[in-house]
């Protein structure tokens, strides 16, 4: 495996929610140049979730006929597209941009772990899941913080602070254009195409628990600040205390491939990481002083939940076609359920007032979590599951 290869697996990794996480800071002023009301403001938050579980079941087939790396540097071009298209003066640009920037990703999303299963050897796969892990909430974080200072000092306000993550996707574009060189479809070599495991209980536990653990995510970055804030916490520590989450679960997804290395049957590490997130849930229900406490279980268990999710996807398949297909499947299920979570809680918050039924719904819904993982977690492929 090359230096070359890790750096372009890396670019594209800085691609996968640059371009998503700066429009939560920017949404206020975004509302107020456009005049969206607040429901049309969440659609736009919502949208990209609702295109990765639309989109991530057809990336097998197309990776399967036109080629792996080939489709990689479609995606970026179209990604490159999308975001341009985002930032132009029109309201009805800002959300045919973001489905577009959102079907490139989604296609990022479900190539990358084929690619990964193809290329890297199987003692390391965890290693550069963990890798590209990081850099992805490295500019994840840096695009949240950034992204309104921006709008304050260049020339388009938030149409151009918007734009700024398209330097990563022409960076990432050019790292892969050299890639398509023996990038043959499969296709054409006669090989099988794989199809989704639709009926393989293992890839529904892969499925389900990269569910769960995208919902619990979204669902903090999301109510975190305002639950906090319910409790008596001021909005400048609030959001420390978000920050704070984002770091902790960095650490995480960067130490967890050095604890188990050596491990393959990662059942309880992912049980595990999953109770360590209940119990985060669990602090904030009964404890809320103690939020440093909530952030610290919620960032372990989060950040080592998301490599294991990631790196089952790529573990758990018998061959790159197997897992684009199996990555398709998860990813779709997983964001239609990621969608769905905080949306729910926020209508739960308003019939009741109290960020006390979401949360405990929260810690059941982490409990299934770790029951999907304990599945997820052994050491087997989905095609030898298959049913």
């Amino acid at each position: 495996m090359s230096i070359g290869l890790i750096i372009a697996i890396c670019l594209v990794a800085a691609n996968l929610r640059t371009s998503l996480t700066g429009v939560g800071t920017l949404l206020p002023a975004i509302e107020q140049g456009s005049g969206l009301t607040a429901s049309w403001g969440g659609l736009l938050s919502t949208l990209p979730l609702l295109t990765f579980a639309a989109t991530s079941p057809l990336v097998a087939r197309a990776s399967h006929r036109f080629g792996t790396a080939r489709l990689m540097v479609v995606a970026l071009g179209a990604l490159a597209v999308g975001t341009v298209v985002r930032s132009l003066p029109s309201v009805l640009c800002l959300f045919v941009g973001t489905v577009v920037l959102s079907a490139a990703i989604a296609f990022g999303n479900v190539l990358l772990p084929a690619l990964i299963r193809r290329s890297v050897p199987a003692h390391r796969m965890q290693s550069i899941s963990a890798l590209y892990v990081t850099v992805m909430g490295i500019t994840a974080a840096v695009s949240s913080g950034i992204s309104a200072p921006l709008s304050h000092t260049l020339p388009g306000s938030w149409h151009t602070a918007l734009a700024w993550g398209v330097a990563f996707t022409v960076a990432g574009f050019l790292a892969w254009l050299p890639r398509l060189r023996g990038d043959r479809p499969q296709a054409s070599t006669g090989a099988a195409h794989s199809p989704v495991p639709w009926r393989s209980r293992l890839a529904w536990q892969v499925s389900i628990y990269m569910g769960l653990q995208s919902l619990a995510f979204y669902t903090v970055v999301a109510w975190l600040p305002s639950i906090l804030i319910h409790r008596g916490t001021s909005s400048t520590t609030a959001g420390w205390m978000l920050f704070y989450y984002q770091l902790i679960a960095l650490a995480a997804s960067s130490l967890l491939p050095l604890l188990t290395r050596g491990h393959h049957d990662q059942r309880w590490t992912a049980a595990g990481a999953s109770v360590a997130v209940a119990g985060g849930f669990v602090v904030l229900v009964s404890a809320p002083s103690l939020s440093i406490v909530a952030c610290t279980l919620l960032g372990l268990g989060g950040g080592a939940c998301l490599v294991l999710a990631l790196t089952f996807q790529s573990q758990r398949a018998g061959s790159s076609g197997e897992a684009a297909a199996l990555a398709g499947m998860a990813q779709s299920i997983g964001y239609l359920i990621a969608a769905a979570g905080p949306l729910l809680l926020g209508i739960l918050h308003d019939t009741t007032s109290s960020w006390t039924l979401p949360l405990v719904i929260l810690v059941v819904l982490s409990v299934a979590m770790a029951a999907a993982g304990h599945g997820a977690g052994q050491d087997r492929h989905v095609r030898h599951s298959a049913r």
